[in-house]
Order: structure tokens, then sequence, then C-alpha cells
């Protein structure tokens, strides 16, 4: 199977100029352009062991990522994201351009795809069974992902979770994982042979880097889970470990309010969430030490479905 790596640098580029680059995430491919010579470094260097499709073969988002024309070419310098051809999104700083790539690569899935409940989390996997944890911004969860991935579980996404309508599997796009601000400097030190993207400055979400996904999870890649558990996460510093087993009727709703495609989706949105209740169980988790939550999440694994 034809990877990204195996696309000399040259190639790629010529590729991403030209016809595009479709690239093979789980069960989506996205046709990517762009001139952009780091946009060009960033796939090569996260993206080199995910297959591409045919240059022939359909792709399920189009995406072109170039330089703001005008003046914006020579003063502050912007980068601009087409979806199919039309101006979408608000051009960013042109430093910015491969973070928007997966900014926008997000925004495909959580938009287009209705066969599907999108939730806004983190899943991961081992034995077979399924993490869900849901969670806004700032709770730790990209953070706990990335740390497990790097101890046994495997990644299927840090952002979105796609659930079968009947809640009976999980998939993901193993992509890699977005980390913001002191994150990366702990994922790095937690997992020395990571690979990262190198770190952007004063985005609208802080400081980013994107971590390289492990290379059994991308090599399993689209294949599903058993719905388990279901975790929402809270990072507090200091704290003890403490998982709570909460209602089964309040993680419902807090599932749906974290959905983006729940309201899209009515009663086929109200069973996916039902029948993924019906599987799981349901979780607050407060935690500090990384190395507390990976004991909690292992103890977890190893109880008896």
């Amino acid at each position: 199977m034809l990877t990204v790596a195996s696309v000399p640098p040259d190639q790629l580029r010529e590729r991403l100029a030209t016809t595009g680059l479709r690239l093979r995430t789980g069960e989506f491919v996205t046709c990517v352009r762009s001139t952009i010579p780091h946009v060009a470094d960033g796939i090569a260097l996260l993206y080199g062991d995910y297959p591409l499709a045919g240059d022939d073969s359909l792709a399920d988002f189009h995406l072109r990522i170039s330089r703001a024309a005008g003046v914006r070419r020579w003063l502050r310098p912007q980068a601009q994201l087409d979806h199919d051809g039309a101006r979408t999104f608000t051009p960013l700083p042109l430093n910015q351009a491969f973070a928007m790539l997966e900014w926008g690569m997000n925004w495909c899935v959580t938009s287009r795809v209705q066969s599907c409940l999108i939730i806004h989390a983190a899943v991961i996997e081992k034995n077979g069974r399924a993490a869900i944890l849901p969670a806004p911004p700032g709770s730790g969860k990209s953070t706990l992902c990335a740390a497990l991935v790097h101890r046994g579980w495997r990644l299927l996404s840090d952002e979105l979770t796609l659930v079968r309508l009947d809640g009976a599997e999980v998939t993901g796009p193993a992509r890699p994982v977005s980390l913001k601000n002191a994150s990366i400097e702990v994922i790095r030190n937690w997992a020395p042979d990571a690979v990262f993207s190198a770190p952007v400055h004063d985005t609208v979400k802080g400081t980013v880097a994107h971590m390289k996904a492990p290379g059994d999870s991308i090599a399993r890649a689209g294949e599903p889970a058993l719905p388990a558990w279901i975790v929402f996460p809270r990072y507090a510093a200091g704290a003890a470990p403490e998982l709570e087993t909460i209602p089964k009727a309040r993680a419902f709703l807090r599932v749906a309010e974290n959905a983006f495609n729940y309201s899209r989706l009515g009663v086929e949105g109200f069973h996916a969430v039902a029948g993924l209740m019906a599987r799981s169980a349901a979780y607050d988790f407060r935690y500090s030490r990384l190395e507390d939550a990976v004991a909690v999440f292992d103890r977890l694994a190893g109880e008896a479905p």
C-alpha cells in the first residue's frame, strides 16, 4: 500500500501543488492541495505512515490551503483555506497554515458527515473496548489521551468520536493529537520518542503543536471498538485521582451537549446516544498526575466486561 512516506519529497510537493494528495485517515479520504512548503513538511512529518488513495479515486473532502493574495502576500502574510472551492474560513497568519489544515480536516467531518453521531471527545481502545472522553477545552482531555496512547492504549482520536447510529461501535480517524501550551512539554517529557510538529505561537488557542499518532494506531485507523466507558476528565492541580460513577441520565445529557450533530440527526441522534449509554459505564474523573490517571484507566481495562 502506498503511503505518504513512500513519495519522495519533491514529488510530494508537486502532487500537493497540482493534482492534490489523497490522504486516507480511517474511513475518510481528504484531497489536500497546497504550495506552502511547511504544509508539505508537516504532512511528511506527521502523516508519513498514512496510506494514500489513488489519484483517480473519489475524495470525501477537498481542501486547498494557499497564501492570501494581494497585499497580504507581502505584509503580514496569511494562509487561506478553501473547502470544495469555497472560501469558508477566516485567513490566519501564514505560520499557522499546517495547524489550519488540521482544524479544517476536523471541520469537514463535524459539518459534513451525517452517517454517524460525532462527539467532541477523545476516544482510545484497549482489549477491544473503548473509553470515550468528552470534555470542554482546558479539561486536559488531549493531554490525557496523548499520555494513555503512549502507555498501551490505541488512539482512535483526540477530538472526534464517531458513533454508529445504533451506538454499538465507535471509530476515529487516528490523526495527530493537538496539544496546547504547557501540555506540549508535559507530553514531550512523558514520551521522549514521540514526534511533534514545531510549536506555533499566538494562535486563537495559544501555542499549539501536533503529536504524531503511534504506528499501531495508524495501521488500525478506522478499526471499530466496542464502547465500554464514558469518562468526563478534569485536570485539577494537586488533586488525588478520583473516579466517580455518575447516573446515566446525566451522562446522556452531557454526551448530547458535546455532540456536533445530535440535533441535526434528530431521532437517530437520540437513539445513538441511548445505545451508547446502554453499553457504557459513566464516570467523572478528576486527576493531576498522569501516572495516577494511567493506573485508573488500566484498572478499568482490566475489569471483566
